[in-house]
């Protein structure tokens, strides 16, 4: 069965949730896929140091704007992930909600590793690495969110547990996670779908400049399609999920049955 995965790379302004929410909403309406991913932290943007001015842009999991985006995805029968800053009573993590037609709440996983200076907001994920099965579409979905591909072990993690495709929303202000993502989805036999941002953020003295070419790759890590380094873009791709399921590269070798972990230093 083939799936339409669609990348949205779009440039969140930095402290305005209404106007974000509003092009998040759009952006579900106006597009046909299967699978639609949204980058990090898409609702604040991304350059905040203090918690206090973070905190009341913050959505609970229960909250009327992640329930009218779950709609929404009922509405399209999509598919779709989102990057947030997530609250928890006076807790904050680095988010990303899967709203999925067929199930009857939100699905939250919490960035694991923090980069730079999050960690003045936001909490350690805790939530760890799962794997989401969608049984109608038949794809299993696992998430990663940006700084989480530089560590061999998230990837592998969700590919262990059964991911088809893994989806990392991001910020990245790098460029050598163009090197990475390929690989992982080389070594793990996975589709890899990275949804980025573009744009410059300013707080105070600071400035960020994400860098866009949001892309999905194949299972072979080649590429599937690929965004600009600016500009709002929706790009699409088509992924066949089932063709991930077979570890074997040749007649003999299979890069799952003849993983030796016994040998691997925990």
């Amino acid at each position: 069965m083939e799936l339409t995965v669609a990348l949205i790379q779009c440039n969140p302004i930095l402290g305005k949730l209404d106007v974000n929410c509003e092009m998040i909403s759009s952006a579900i309406q106006s597009t046909e896929a299967d699978i639609i991913v949204f980058p990090e932290l898409c609702t604040t943007g991304y350059l905040f140091t203090s918690k206090d001015i973070l905190l009341p842009l913050a959505l609970d999991k229960e909250s009327e704007i992640i329930k009218n985006f779950h709609d929404q995805a009922r509405e399209k029968n999509s598919i779709v992930i989102i990057g947030f800053a997530e609250r928890d009573n006076n807790v904050m993590y680095n988010s990303a909600v899967l709203l999925s037609p067929e199930k009857e709440k939100p699905i939250i996983y919490r960035k694991t590793h923090l980069f730079y200076k999050e960690f003045l907001c936001f909490e350690q994920g805790n939530t760890g690495f799962f794997v989401v099965e969608e049984k109608e579409k038949n794809v299993r979905i696992g998430i990663m969110i940006c700084y989480d591909w530089r560590f061999p072990e998230s990837a592998r993690t969700l590919a262990l547990q059964g991911a088809d495709i893994i989806v990392c929303p991001s910020n990245l202000v790098t460029d050598v996670w163009h090197i990475a993502m390929p690989c992982r989805a080389l070594e793990n036999k996975v589709y890899m779908a990275v949804a980025n941002r573009y744009g410059t953020e300013k707080n105070k003295e600071e400035e960020l400049v994400f860098k866009g070419e949001s892309a999905l790759w194949g299972y072979n890590g080649t590429i599937i399609a690929k965004a600009e380094k600016n500009g709002d873009a929706i790009i699409k791709g088509i992924i066949n999920p089932s063709k991930t399921r077979d570890k074997a590269f040749n007649s003999i070798n299979d890069i799952f049955k003849d993983r030796r972990a016994e040998m691997y230093l925990q």
